[in-house]
């Protein structure tokens, strides 16, 4: 289990505690991974509480608060079981979903479960609203037929989250960076979604922006990540040639024509511009090319300290 964590010490108690009820009825081997990101409460306290009193908890908390996908990623690098699954400290995540979660991964095979929080208990105009819209974009750019992408409540073949890496905010985007990785098999479970116990939300209507713009990056990585050659010298050719040719059509209207004052004619600024346009994407797609061999993603954020 990797949980990340703000500001939420009321909940961890009785979040840890009814994880432990779940797992000692199924008879699982397992480990919980709170990941304090930069709480300004007590939640650190709390977690060494329920660290030195429970051996299948750890806690890893950072120096400071550097958002979900930090925590999440280095939840997935310090995980040491077969299946992860994430989800989130607010106790609207129900731990009564992780056995059935559990069984599609080991036994039906797939690589990754996205929980569907189908019945949601969150503001309609804020988050309902909007967040069908956005899975509605997220559907037909990535090819991913999943309702609730951003669903905190997930599982995962362990193969998976050793092989993805997961910055910025891209944490709502999981699914389509593991399918640009090179698994296939995503799947979709209907889950319970409860309403908020303690607490107010930390995310606010700025995700919704936030989010498509990450959507749009995470598109273009997957697809032109490894060449960006192929998409900004394509662009840039095009236009090049578009410019030549109506530089060209004007120079034989003068020459041959005699038409006079094509310097002056809109079409003549346009095909200068569309020259320029052209050569700047070419050079900008073999830089591009040169920074993707020569350089790595980096997640720059400090883990302060570490139980468990």
């Amino acid at each position: 289990m990797v949980i990340p964590s703000f500001n939420e010490e009321e909940s961890l108690p009785e979040l840890t505690a009814w994880i432990a009820q779940v797992m000692a009825r199924e008879g699982y081997s397992y480990e919980v991974l709170l990941i304090d990101d930069g709480s300004t409460d007590q939640s650190w306290n709390v977690i060494k509480k329920l660290a030195s009193a429970d051996h299948h908890i750890r806690g890893i908390r950072f120096r400071r608060n550097y958002g979900k996908s930090a925590a999440l990623n280095t939840g997935f690098q310090a995980s040491r079981g077969k299946v992860v699954i994430t989800m989130d400290a607010d106790l609207q995540d129900s731990p009564e979903e992780i056995p059935e979660l559990y069984k599609m991964i080991t036994t039906d095979g797939y690589d990754l479960v996205s929980g569907w929080k189908q019945k949601r208990y969150d503001n309609t105009f804020t988050k309902n609203i909007p967040s069908k819209l956005y899975n509605w974009a997220n559907r037909k750019i990535s090819g991913i037929k999943l309702h609730d992408m951003n669903c905190g409540l997930k599982a995962y073949n362990s193969k998976v989250v050793k092989s993805i890496e997961v910055y910025g905010e891209m944490h709502r985007y999981i699914p389509v960076i593991a399918k640009g990785a090179g698994f296939k098999k995503i799947g979709e479970k209907v889950v319970q979604h409860r309403a908020r116990k303690y607490g107010s939300t930390k995310f606010g209507m700025e995700r919704f922006i936030n989010g498509f713009l990450d959507l749009l990056t995470i598109a273009f990585m997957n697809k032109f990540s490894k060449r960006p050659m192929h998409l900004f010298g394509t662009l840039g050719v095009l236009s090049f040639i578009i410019g030549s040719f109506i530089l060209i059509y004007l120079s034989i209207m003068k020459l041959m024509y005699a038409q006079y004052g094509i310097a002056s004619r809109p079409l003549f600024f346009f095909g200068i511009l569309a020259l320029i346009i052209g050569s700047q994407l070419f050079v900008t797609g073999f830089l591009a090319e040169l920074m993707v061999r020569n350089s790595a993603v980096r997640n720059l954020y400090q883990i302060e300290e570490e139980i468990g």
